[in-house]
């Protein structure tokens, strides 16, 4: 039903919780589904150094916030701006048309958190 690469990071979710100040929050939500996502990211040097997520929502986008957490850390403003929802299909190893929001989620909170770098 789900790809392999979906269910490890659903099983097994990397980086949950919330970073303390000085990180920066931010939270996205889907109005259709009602997904929330709620990311922390520390930045040094303009940098993303560690990454955090909260979601309360579907299977998908549970994966697609761990799966964001790990391609943030390293991240710098301009790779954020050429985030594209492509990117976590990808490591989740393709979403199905119907959790294909997760993705737009998480593209939500990148471009949230992108301008919070400047």
């Amino acid at each position: 039903m789900y790809p392999e690469p979906l269910l490890d990071h659903f099983r097994n979710p990397r980086n949950v919780g919330e970073l303390a100040p000085p990180a920066v929050t931010i939270e996205v939500a889907n109005p259709a589904c009602g997904d929330i996502l709620r990311l922390s990211a520390r930045i040094e040097d303009g940098a993303i150094v560690q990454a955090r997520y909260k979601v309360r929502g579907c299977t998908a986008s549970i994966a697609a916030g761990s799966a964001l957490t790990e391609w943030l850390v390293g991240k710098r403003r301009e790779d954020l701006a050429a985030f594209r929802p492509a990117v976590i299909d990808e490591a989740l190893g393709g979403l199905r048309n119907e959790s294909k929001h997760a993705a737009v989620l998480c593209a939500d909170g990148v471009k949230r958190l992108a301008l919070l770098l400047r």
